[in-house]
């Protein structure tokens, strides 16, 4: 199902994004354009380097903007209006979107959000069920207000437990493995729910204001693991942490960051390690030259 005539702009800036396009390609929905972040300076010598969704958008042969500002930028209202998209999509764009845009299109601005809303709203909902070990782990398509995460709902959808546990032992995948998975089921739910939103005959309910919760900010500094700390805690942050900010602890005053581990006896065993200063090694490998 092209939206063909029914003109749809997505604002996205992250691999989430990338994996929710995908999907929708998989559904023939594609976006007539693409509003992401700007470049930033990367690598030792700062060059600006595109994020992932600007390379996919003009690997895809799709209009790409990337604006510093949502905020008082007539140019990009104007842009946005004389395109008279149906709706508007967001998957993890990282900017609180003002008004004057979100209310353009008829049917307004919808959000791919990884959770059961409105339980973790905020910036690291995938990284915090994570560390709470959560058993309901799931995706909402909401309407986007003003506020972060607060507009109502469209559809949700519960990931059965399977679908975000593995093994025996029901080990929590890792935060790169369950963004992908949560990412796709938004994209099937947003192409599912799209024909009955787009002509109006499904209704948005307002979420549970008794049942909020909410996740902050990850920094770099919430990675450091204290080794003496709970097995089960620790293999919790691993793998929420996976990629950014990563885990690491401190061996004479160098940073080993961990980046694989499980539990075997109620212990946590570490398997996979990146010294500081070294390549990726295993950690008998790590201890051996530690030994040495």
């Amino acid at each position: 199902m092209i939206l063909n005539s029914k003109k749809f702009t997505f604002f996205g800036s992250s691999e989430f994004s990338v994996y929710v396009l995908e999907e929708l390609l998989l559904h023939d929905i594609k976006p007539d354009l693409i509003i992401t972040m700007p470049d930033k300076p990367k690598g030792r010598k700062l060059v600006l380097t595109a994020n992932i969704v600007k390379i996919w958008a003009q690997n895809h042969d799709i209009e790409v903007l990337d604006p510093a500002s949502l905020k008082n930028n007539p140019e990009l209202v104007s842009k946005l209006q004389t395109l008279s998209s149906k709706l508007f999509l967001v998957a993890s764009y990282g900017k609180i979107i003002p008004k004057e845009i979100f209310d353009i299109p008829d049917r307004k601005t919808l959000n791919i959000h990884p959770s059961l809303l409105p339980k973790y709203r905020g910036a690291s909902p995938i990284q915090s069920q994570i560390l709470n070990d959560e058993k309901e782990i799931g995706v909402s398509i909401m309407q986007v207000e003003e506020t972060m995460d607060t507009g109502p709902i469209i559809i949700q959808k519960l990931l059965p437990s399977p679908a975000f546990r593995r093994g025996t032992g029901g080990e929590v995948l890792g935060r790169k493995e369950l963004e992908k998975i949560l990412a796709i089921e938004g994209a099937r739910l947003f192409a599912h729910i799209l024909p009955e939103w787009l002509s109006g005959s499904i209704d948005a309910i307002m979420q549970n204001e008794k049942e909020v919760t909410y996740c902050t900010k990850i920094n770099k500094e919430d990675g450091l693991l204290d080794l003496n700390e709970n097995a089960k805690s620790n293999l919790l942050k691993i793998k929420a942490f996976e990629g950014w900010p990563t885990t690491y602890f401190f061996e004479n005053a160098k940073r080993i960051i961990v980046t694989d581990a499980t539990i075997e006896e109620n212990e946590l065993k570490i398997l996979r390690v990146i010294p500081e200063g070294k390549k990726e090694m295993s950690y008998l490998d790590f201890l051996r030259g530690r030994k040495s």
